[in-house]
């Protein structure tokens, strides 16, 4: 988070609400960069609608010290979790591809590791995924994600009335 490694705790943050956890290829690259971008410029109508975000990929964490804190991408808004081998993908089970060699990630630096297909869970404070989000583009993964986190929300409240 903000170019710092911390330990984060899906079971903890749950007890703060809904969890949307995003799996991405890699970050510095194209979709990644857009995807990181418009979480962390939407970030607080997610936060408005009780719930927080994660990011996930098989990048290292020195990789993604960098990319949480670069203004342009997640602008230390939003943190980003190192699932270098995969573990926690598979968890989710989403197939883990490679380790790619030969490819260079948008600031010229070659990217050695696997990666993930873009799929986002939702998950609610009890720890069942109340909805998956895959196949469209990063901003539309993004915006669909809020729109199941807003409806989540809009539906506790009328429940509580």
């Amino acid at each position: 988070m903000a170019g710092k490694a911390f330990q984060y705790s899906l079971k903890d943050a749950l007890q703060k609400g809904t969890v949307v956890v995003y799996f991405y290829p890699s970050a510095y690259t194209g979709g990644c960069n857009i995807q990181a971008h418009t979480f962390a410029t939407e970030i607080d109508k997610f936060t408005a609608a009780g719930a927080s975000v994660v990011g996930v990929s098989l990048d290292s964490i020195q990789r993604l010290n960098d990319f949480s804190a670069d203004p342009e991408y997640c602008a230390g808004k939003i943190p980003v979790a190192s699932d270098a081998d995969g573990a926690i993908a598979k968890s989710y089970d989403l197939q883990v591809k490679g380790p790619v060699t030969g490819v260079k990630d948008s600031r010229g630096i070659e990217i050695d590791h696997g990666f993930t297909e873009r799929t986002t869970f939702i998950v609610t404070p009890d720890g069942k995924i109340a909805a998956t989000v895959g196949g469209m583009s990063p901003a539309d993964n993004v915006n669909h994600a809020l729109d199941v986190v807003q409806q989540l929300a809009a539906k506790k409240s009328g429940m509580t009335k």
